[in-house]
């Protein structure tokens, strides 16, 4: 059976920063703090494997960018999306977290299973464990903001 789907231009979609800009607001502080204390490349390699698993071009455009300008090689933003078939490539602590990034952000399918959590706490205290799912919440919820409101890869606008 062969599926159409309907693309839709930025401009028949709700401006969210300009119609809820105290919910933007709320989400840029939410995401700031997620953010705080844990290392930027794990933070890049976090946004980039939640927005390829939602398929968010523009968030995954984004990511591997500001991934780039904060020193990141090639050949890892290449392998992030394989990351289990290329596990030299990301120490264990990374891997740990790209697990736990894969069950939330696919938490309807299997929930988050107790051995990719306790893994993932295995290499992360309390406090960085509860910023590294918080980040994971925040990339979601930047995913489908850019997906709902019709986000277009390579704008120049950052988000919303």
């Amino acid at each position: 059976m062969h599926m159409t789907t309907q693309t839709t231009t930025h401009s028949t979609r709700l401006d969210f920063v300009k119609t809820a800009p105290k919910v933007f607001r709320a989400l840029i502080g939410f995401d700031a703090a997620a953010r705080e204390g844990l290392d930027p490349a794990l933070v890049e390699l976090i946004q980039i494997r939640a927005s390829h698993l939602n398929h968010c071009a523009y968030c995954l455009h984004m990511h591997t960018n500001d991934a780039r300008k904060a020193g990141e090689s090639e050949d890892r933003l290449h392998m992030v999306a394989v990351w289990r078939e290329a596990r030299h490539f990301f120490t264990p602590k990374e891997q740990s977290a790209l697990a736990l990034t894969e069950a939330v952000t696919l938490v309807a399918g299997a929930g988050v299973p107790d051995a990719v959590y306790t893994e993932a706490a295995s290499h992360f205290d309390d406090q960085e464990l509860a910023q590294v799912l918080s980040l994971i919440f925040t990339i979601n919820t930047w995913n489908r903001l850019a997906l709902s409101t019709g986000k277009v890869a390579g704008t120049d606008d950052r988000r919303g």
